[in-house]
C-alpha cells in the first residue's frame, strides 16, 4: 500500500498520476484508432493523403491489429510479473508506442513506398500496448490495501480518465487532419500524418508524466516484479483446483463466449461504422461538415454521462439488482437495439439512393448511445467477474486470458466488417445492401444471445457458489 498522504480528494496522489498517464495513453491510442481505417481507404494518395486500399482489406487489417492489441497484454503481463516490474514495463511500452505513432506520422514523400513505415508503426504499437495495458491498472489496485474501501472509488476515477482521453481523441484528431489538410481539385486532402503526430505527442506526455513524477508519487509501487514478490512474501499455494473452482471457471468460459458476441458487434465502431459515417451519413450542419472521427467521441462522452447514473441505479436497486449474467444479457440486448438504429439508417439511405440525401446522423448518435449503455452493463461487470471467480493463484493469468476473448472478438469484427465489399458488383448500392445485412445480423444475433443468457442465468449463478 502506498504511504503518501491522501489529501487529494481522499485518495493517494499517485492515483491521479496514473489517471493522467492513462488518459494521455488512451488519447494517443484512440486518436490513431479513429484514423486507421479512414487512412487506409482514402483514395487521395498524395502527401498527407491515404493509402487507397479497398474496404475489405482495410477492415481485415483493422481486425488483425485490434486482435493483437488484446493478445500481447498476456505476454506483457508475464514479463512484468517475472522480469521487468510494472513501472519498467509501462515506461518501455510508452516509448514503443510513441515510436510507433511517429512512424505512422512520417510523410509519404520521404519514401518510395509508405508501407514499411506504416507496418513498423503498427508493430511498435502492438508491442508497446502489450507492455503498458495490463500493468497500469494493476498499479491502481496496489495503491490500496486489500480491505481498503476506497479501491472501488479509485477504479471509477481511473475509468473516467480513460474515457476523458478517448473523448478528446476523436475531436482533436478530426480537427487536426482537416486543419493541416489542403484542397486538391476541389477536394479536401486530409493530413493523416498530422493526426498520427498528434497521437505521438499524447503518448510522449504520458511518458513524461511517469518519468518526472512516478518516483515521488508512487514510491516503490511497481518496481519489484510481482511473481518475485509473491514468492518472497507468500507460502507455497496449492496447485489443484477444487470442484467449486472448476465450476467458476466454466462460468468464465461461457460468459467469455457471450463477450465475443458483444465486442464483435461493438468494435464495428472503429471500422464499418467509421466508414458508414464517412460515406453514407449526412454530416453537414448548415455550412459546417462534421468530421467522421468526431463520432468516435460519442462513446466516451456517453460513458462520462451515464456511468455515474448507472452506478447509482445499481445501488438504489439493492436486493433487486440483477446478477452478473442478467447484466450481461441486458448489455447484449442494448447492443441489438443499437444495431436496429443502423438498420434504420441503411433503410433511409436506400430509399434515397441516387439522390443527394444521405442517412441522418441521429441514427449513429442513437446507435452509439445504446452501444455505450450495453458496454456499461457488460464490460466492467466482466472484469469484476474475473476478479471474483478466478482462483487467487492464477488470477493474473486468467485476467490475461479474458483479454483473449476480446482479441477473438476484434478479429471477428474485422472479418465481418470486411463483408461490406462482398458481392459481384462493387458499387454504392451493393455496399449499402451489405451494410444492411451486417447490421441486421448483429442485431438478431445479439438479441437471441441475450435471450439465451437470460435462461442460463440461474444455472450460472449456481456454479458461482456464492460469488455471483
Amino acid at each position: 500500500m502506498q504511504k503518501n498522504s491522501t489529501d487529494c480528494f481522499g485518495h493517494p496522489k499517485g492515483l491521479f498520476l496514473l489517471f493522467s498517464t492513462e488518459m494521455w495513453e488512451r488519447f494517443s491510442y484512440y486518436a490513431m484508432r479513429a484514423l486507421l481505417v479512414l487512412y487506409l481507404v482514402d483514395q487521395l494518395q498524395a502527401q498527407g493523403g491515404g493509402l487507397g486500399w479497398d474496404h475489405a482489406s482495410a477492415l481485415q487489417l483493422y481486425g488483425t491489429f485490434t486482435m493483437l492489441v488484446y493478445v500481447t497484454p498476456l505476454i506483457g503481463g508475464w514479463l512484468a510479473d517475472n522480469w521487468l516490474g510494472q513501472r519498467n514495463a509501462i515506461l518501455a511500452g510508452a516509448v514503443l508506442m510513441a515510436l510507433g505513432q511517429f512512424c505512422l506520422a512520417l510523410p509519404h514523400s520521404w519514401f518510395a513506398s509508405p508501407l514499411p513505415a506504416f507496418y513498423s508503426g503498427l508493430a511498435l504499437l502492438v508491442l508497446g500496448n502489450g507492455l503498458f495495458k495490463p500493468n497500469i491498472s494493476t498499479m491502481v489496485g496496489d495503491l490500496y490495501s486489500a480491505n481498503d474501501k476506497r479501491r472501488d472509488s479509485a477504479f471509477t476515477i481511473f475509468y473516467l480518465g480513460i474515457n476523458a482521453g478517448m473523448f478528446l481523441a476523436g475531436i482533436a484528431v478530426g480537427i487536426t487532419i482537416d486543419a493541416f489538410g489542403y484542397q486538391q481539385d476541389g477536394q479536401l486532402v486530409r493530413n493523416y500524418q498530422a493526426g498520427f503526430l498528434l497521437a505521438g505527442i499524447g503518448m510522449l506526455l504520458a511518458l513524461l508524466l511517469q518519468l518526472s513524477l512516478a518516483k515521488r508519487l508512487l514510491g516503490n509501487i511497481g518496481t519489484e516484479p510481482a511473481a518475485r514478490k509473491a514468492r518472497r512474501l507468500q507460502p507455497q499455494l496449492p496447485t489443484t483446483l477444487t470442484k467449486a473452482e472448476i465450476d467458476r471457471l466454466k462460468v468464465l468460459l461461457i460468459m467469455g463466449l457471450f463477450t465475443i458476441i458483444f465486442w464483435a458487434g461493438f468494435e464495428q465502431a472503429g471500422g464499418l461504422m467509421n466508414i458508414y459515417a464517412d460515406r453514407f451519413t449526412e454530416r453537414n450542419i448548415g455550412s459546417w461538415q462534421i468530421n467522421p472521427t468526431y463520432f468516435q467521441s460519442l462513446n466516451p462522452l456517453f460513458i462520462l454521462i451515464f456511468a455515474p447514473l448507472l452506478a447509482v441505479l445499481w445501488i438504489k436497486l439493492g436486493k433487486r439488482e440483477p446478477n452478473s449474467p442478467l447484466k450481461f444479457a441486458l448489455g447484449l440486448l442494448l447492443l441489438g437495439i443499437g444495431f436496429l438504429f443502423m438498420v434504420g439508417a441503411s433503410l433511409q439511405y436506400s430509399a434515397h439512393l441516387g439522390g443527394d440525401s444521405k442517412a441522418s446522423l441521429w441514427w449513429l448518435v442513437c446507435a452509439y448511445l445504446f452501444f455505450t449503455l450495453g458496454e456499461l452493463c457488460l464490460s466492467p461487470i466482466g472484469l469484476a467477474l474475473v476478479c471474483r471467480l478466478a482462483p487467487l493463484r492464477v488470477a493474473s493469468l486468467l485476467m490475461g486470458a479474458w483479454y483473449l476473448f476480446l482479441a477473438a472478438a476484434n478479429k471477428l469484427a474485422g472479418l465481418i466488417g470486411a463483408l461490406l465489399d462482398s458481392g459481384d458488383v462493387d458499387n454504392e448500392q451493393q455496399m449499402v445492401a451489405n451494410a444492411l445485412a451486417i447490421f441486421s445480423g448483429f442485431s438478431l444475433t445479439a438479441i437471441l444471445a441475450a435471450i439465451l443468457l437470460y435462461f442460463l442465468a440461474d444455472k450460472l449463478v449456481y456454479w458461482m457458489h456464492g460469488k455471483g
